[in-house]
């Protein structure tokens, strides 16, 4: 699936997933703003350097929105640069207006950011939406850097859809009036 802004999906997935601990990664204001993360119950492991957060999960960062059940930050011996994010939900949903004004959404049952990995995953009737354009799969792995996306199904019964709107046929909407000559 090819977003028209190249890096939208990095911007968003990566963004929204690591609002928690890489706000470089978001589009440009969101990294200034601060993250605000609402939930029923909070609670921290200071040796295992793991922050759980339950029940009706909210995470705010500017423009960008996480919705979970619960999500789990941890940082592997203290190491930032190797923060795992995970988020679960029926299903987590993450929302993020990109700077060109085009909001891109995403849900899955599972929402896995593995930082050192420089990947996302979405896992569990995973989806991905930008305006019209969108894919559904089972999985949906996006490696960051390199920019490529893949998504999966499970076994044969199940297909991974994509349906890709062009911008062209989105403008030719909004100018459906017929013109006539000498206007």
């Amino acid at each position: 699936m090819k977003f028209k802004n190249k890096s939208s999906l990095h911007l968003l997935l990566a963004s929204g997933l690591l609002a928690l601990s890489l706000p470089a990664l978001a589009i440009t204001g969101d990294s200034d703003q601060p993250v605000r993360v609402n939930s029923i119950n909070q609670s921290l492991d200071m040796d295992g350097n793991i922050a759980t957060f339950t029940g009706n999960v909210i995470i705010t960062q500017g423009t960008i929105k996480i919705q979970a059940d619960k999500v789990v930050v941890t940082r592997p011996g203290g190491d930032s640069k190797k923060t795992l994010v995970d988020a679960y939900g029926n299903p987590a949903t993450f929302y993020q207006m990109q700077d060109n004004g085009k909001p891109v959404k995403g849900s899955a049952s599972k929402l896995h950011y593995n930082l050192a990995a420089d990947s996302i995953e979405l896992t569990g009737k995973a989806h991905v939406q930008q305006l019209d354009s969108n894919i559904n799969g089972d999985r949906i792995t996006y490696l960051v850097k390199a920019q490529k996306m893949q998504a999966y199904s499970q076994g044969q019964s199940k297909r991974v859809t994509t349906v890709l709107m062009p911008s062209q046929l989105q403008d030719d909407k909004k100018s459906s009036t017929p013109k006539t000559r000498g206007q």
